[in-house]
């Protein structure tokens, strides 16, 4: 195959995937987006976790929603459990990896707050383990998944929202998973701030 051929097959195969997503994922988009309103209506906060692509799309998300999207507003309280380098790394020499999100989270959780846990196959540990913490503190979750859900999707209350890419390959749920963060980022600006065509 020549590599342009490769090129144009990768920008099918994310169309093709985005078109599924399109027609899957608004509704449970909308109702996470409403969830993450009302905590940031209530002073609560958004928390971000998630590994590898996943923890830059927590970084992503907390960067969008602190600073700005694309309406000019005031910051919103948000945090990427997946940012904080000493404490990330202290925790896993300390306990072990599995522990490095559900500690920051029995310290920076409060009620009213929402975790958002992204990963891509749903069977990540420390993910999981936060998700335990949070429901443990009463914080709803917002899951961002692909595949078939993992075993996070076991793990879920019946009040959680899981957002699950409609795809096996991890490059197309992390393109389906930016395109949802944009979406929230959106909907929140929209609501919150009366942004909007």
């Amino acid at each position: 195959m020549e590599l342009r051929d490769v090129v144009r097959a990768h920008f099918d195969a994310s169309i093709e995937c985005k078109q599924e997503a399109r027609a899957r994922l608004p509704e449970s988009v909308t109702i996470a987006a409403e969830r993450l309103c009302r905590s940031l209506l209530a002073e609560g906060k958004i928390l971000a976790c998630g590994n590898g692509g996943s923890a830059g799309d927590a970084m992503h998300l907390a960067s969008e929603l602190v600073n700005r999207f694309e309406l000019e507003r005031p910051g919103l309280p948000a945090i990427a459990l997946t940012a904080d380098t000493p404490t990330l790394t202290s925790i896993a020499n300390d306990s072990s990896y599995e522990q490095v999100y559900a500690r920051q989270l029995q310290a920076l959780g409060r009620e009213g707050d929402v975790l958002v846990a992204i990963s891509t196959s749903g069977n990540s540990p420390n993910v999981i383990a936060a998700v335990h913490v949070a429901h443990d503190r009463g914080l709803p979750v917002i899951a961002l998944t692909g595949r078939d859900g993992g075993a996070l999707a076991g793990v879920l209350a019946a009040d959680d929202i899981e957002i699950r890419a409609p795809s096996d390959s991890t490059a197309r749920i992390q393109e389906v998973h930016l395109v949802v963060l944009h979406c929230l980022c959106d909907l929140i600006d929209r609501q919150l701030f009366g942004a909007g065509d």
